[in-house]
């Protein structure tokens, strides 16, 4: 099976033991005042995998795309780039090697993209590597002695209030991290907030220009709870006390959309079974939307807002049931 989840020891199935003990949430509140539904755009001509590293670049005012693996197992370090309408793959002299499950984002403080770690096959990652999107270039960056271990679904977010690339938890050999990093320029330097979230992997993290804050959910965990809320400000972690959230969710992502004013996620794995859930997270409370022409369930796809087109993304992405890799890409709109 592609991307091996169903077997490969790194992932997925070391983490069913935990679901069992994973508290369940309040009732789901419905919330469709916005009138919303998803579009599938026609002919974007994105490539049929998963396990992505995605994000918006800014400086090419584009989303940028690297890596994942496909149906017949095959790992690649292809760049993709989507301008609005359509998907490009760009033509790079370097990247970096073929991987799935890296982390990536943005540095506003140096105008690159951060990328780390990933797996190809047994062999998981801890390089670091960026993204010029003024010249649709990636340079390697120096691997210290003592920087962060090897690492896959780590989360990369921009910090609210320095600007740098912050990167917090993965899947580290035999643990999953509660570790936060900061990004330099030229090394990770790690932080020690006074608290920080139970660790996990494959949660989601968005980035709220509104509140000042990062948003972190959900994720993979071993023996700890990973059905919380947690917001970054820039120096230090706090829990949200929340009276509905989403059940567990895992291998998917959010990113904020400012047309509503909120932070949305959709689909994931909760449970071992992928979803087709949208749900919004308003800065104090979760809210389940019901927009229409729910794509099809899926985990490890793409997750992004692009502000030239006001547009919010998911795209690509495999169901873990049936297997399927899928190509499509869609766009939540309000009617």
């Amino acid at each position: 099976m592609a991307l091996q989840y169903r077997k490969f020891p790194y992932l997925r199935e070391a983490a069913f033991s935990a679901l069992i003990v994973l508290v369940t949430s309040a009732a789901s509140l419905a919330a469709d005042a916005n009138a919303l539904t998803w579009t599938q755009l026609p002919n974007a001509g994105f490539p049929a995998r998963a396990g992505f590293a995605s994000a918006y670049d800014p400086v090419s005012k584009k989303v940028i795309v690297f890596g994942g693996s496909d149906a017949n197992g095959t790992f690649f370090n292809e760049t993709w780039a989507f301008d609005g309408s359509t998907w490009q793959k760009l033509d790079t002299n370097l990247a970096p090697s073929a991987r799935a499950s890296a982390a990536m984002g943005y540095d506003s403080q140096r105008h690159r993209l951060v990328l780390f770690g990933g797996f190809e096959g047994f062999t998981v990652f801890r390089d670091t590597w960026l993204f010029d999107g003024a010249t649709s270039s990636w340079k390697q960056a120096r691997t210290p002695l003592h920087g962060p271990p090897s690492a896959l679904n780590a989360m990369i977010f921009t910090d609210p209030d320095t600007g740098h690339a912050i990167m917090y938890g993965g899947k580290r050999s035999q643990f999953y991290s509660r570790d936060t990093y900061r990004w330099t320029g030229y090394r990770w330097s790690h932080l020690d907030p006074s608290r920080s979230p139970y660790p996990r992997a494959g949660g989601i993290n968005v980035f709220d220009p509104a509140h000042k804050n990062v948003m972190v959910f959900g994720g993979l965990s071993d023996l700890w709870v990973t059905q919380n809320t947690w917001t970054w400000n820039g120096r230090n972690w706090r829990q949200r006390q929340v009276s509905t959230q989403p059940d567990t969710l895992y291998f998917t992502s959010g990113a904020y959309d400012p047309e509503l004013g909120e932070a949305v996620a959709f689909g994931g794995g909760s449970g071992g079974v992928d979803q087709t859930t949208t749900w919004a997270w308003t800065g104090t409370e979760w809210t389940l939307l019901t927009p229409g022409g729910a794509p099809a369930a899926r985990e490890l796809f793409g997750t992004v807002y692009y502000p030239d087109t006001h547009q919010f993304l998911i795209f690509g992405g495999w169901n873990f049931d049936t297997g399927e890799f899928f190509s499509d890409t869609w766009v939540l709109e309000q009617q």
